[in-house]
């Protein structure tokens, strides 16, 4: 499996509990969800790299993730499929369920990952620590913060709040658990 790093945690925790030791995970940067440009030709070299070792089935651990459809692209080529949906916001909420809700245009989203580094992954990547200024122009048109979360741990919960109040946004939490991910990777 060629994952995003920013679902590490999760992919692992899974094979885990469920005893998927045939999955051998190899995670790109997890800072390509900030720059989804350098998703798809870093899946092409992972790609190479695997078959070049002898993988025969590979299983991509991205949704679409803002690529436009290049992993899409991707899969097809090389005859592999992806995990199911536009993002892990969707998967981890279930892609029919995040498909159903109108009410979240307006929201940021942030997941166990995000949470746990959103300085490193929000903060940073769009100088909101050189010029908070920026704040306004890149959230005024977010209501709120949605945490999706994969486990319950008020410590991440704090964060997500401190999030919320950092970009002057209102705060709701989601328990989500592992969503479509856990099923996918038990299809694997």
């Amino acid at each position: 499996m060629i994952a995003c790093g920013a679902i590490a945690r999760e992919i692992l925790a899974i094979a885990r509990i469920n005893n998927l030791e045939h999955i051998d995970l190899h995670c790109l940067p997890a800072i390509y969800h900030s720059y989804p440009q350098k998703i798809a030709p870093a899946l092409k070299e992972a790609i190479a790299d695997a078959r070049s070792r002898g993988f025969e089935k590979i299983f991509i651990g991205y949704a679409d993730c803002g690529t436009g459809g290049d992993i899409d692209r991707i899969c097809e080529q090389e005859g592999i499929e992806r995990l199911s949906g536009p993002h892990c916001y969707s998967f981890f909420s279930g892609n029919d369920a995040f498909a159903a809700r109108e009410d979240d245009v307006t929201s940021f989203f942030l997941t166990d990952f995000l949470a746990r580094q959103f300085e490193a992954f929000v903060v940073v990547p769009l100088g909101l620590d050189r010029h908070p200024e920026l704040k306004e122009m890149y959230f005024g048109n977010y209501r709120k913060i949605v945490y999706l979360s994969q486990e319950e741990d008020p410590a991440l919960q704090e964060k997500a709040k401190a999030a919320a109040a950092y970009l002057g946004l209102d705060y709701e939490y989601r328990f989500t658990g592992y969503g479509d991910l856990a099923r996918e990777l038990l299809a694997v």
